[in-house]
């Protein structure tokens, strides 16, 4: 079994994100101009009870915005499966020797990783906020992101498959991705939500995985931690996801015979 294929799609995705200048500037000045204007513009009028002494919103608020660049760079990076079957591309890749899920794996590990780094960008704002980390708390931060990525990035696969045009994708994906970005915990905590909205942020993926980062981000004594998911559950739900969206998206390239 080689791995090629899945190298040549991963290498395919990045040297194809590298190529747009416009969509590398963007995708990192963007979450930093929104992190900096709707966290400075709440700070002062939006300080829940659990937060520790000194810490401001644009602490809360960094978390949500690591989940957000993975959430939209993974999802959207699924744009290429339309534009590929449309160049014929994607039928020439499903009709070479190559294993399914080698090609499905190829183009999630492309989306994840194009994710990974521009968050991996972002984490060098932590200096400048009162949080004290250590080195395996920052290894363990990059492995969650990634592994959320990953679940993202099978989870756009697996939408985009049967979509015919990147505008209705698009379309599809903000009706989806800006309620679960709004309802993971990513603006506001969940204590004193409506008994609905609670639930939602229940089922929610995201929940979960931007409550792994709190863990690792907060001190263990802050008081919003004990609001949280376990780290436990967080952990078990996050990974769960990850394997059944890969697993999904599988299922349905084998499904594929246009």
């Amino acid at each position: 079994m080689t791995l090629l294929p899945v190298y040549t799609l991963w290498q395919r995705e990045i040297v194809r994100f590298l190529r747009q200048k416009n969509r590398v500037f963007g995708a990192v000045g963007q979450p930093i101009l929104f992190w900096l204007v709707f966290g400075s513009s709440f700070s002062a009028s939006f300080r829940p009870q659990s937060f520790s002494n000194g810490a401001s919103y644009l602490e809360y608020f960094y978390p949500g915005i690591l989940m957000m660049i993975v959430l939209f760079t993974a999802i959207f990076s699924s744009f290429s499966i339309i534009e590929d079957r449309t160049e014929g591309f994607l039928q020439a890749a499903w009709a070479s020797p190559a294993a399914r899920w080698q090609l499905v794996f190829g183009k999630v590990l492309g989306g994840a990783t194009l994710a990974l780094l521009q968050a991996m960008v972002f984490l060098c704002f932590i200096p400048f906020l009162h949080l004290s980390l250590t080195l395996p708390s920052v290894i363990f931060i990059i492995l969650v992101l990634f592994l959320t990525a990953i679940g993202l990035a099978a989870f756009g696969f697996a939408l985009a498959w049967r979509m015919d045009s990147v505008q209705g994708f698009h379309a599809i994906m903000m009706l989806i991705l800006l309620p679960m970005w709004f309802l993971s915990g990513a603006f506001f905590p969940s204590q004193g939500l409506p008994l609905v909205l609670e639930w939602i942020l229940k089922l929610n993926p995201l929940t979960y995985a931007l409550s792994l980062l709190r863990h690792m981000l907060y001190e263990a004594q802050n008081p919003m931690l004990s609001a949280l998911p376990s780290f436990e559950i967080s952990l078990g739900v996050t990974l769960g996801f990850s394997i059944l969206t890969l697993i999904w998206a599988w299922k349905l390239s084998q499904k594929w015979t246009s």
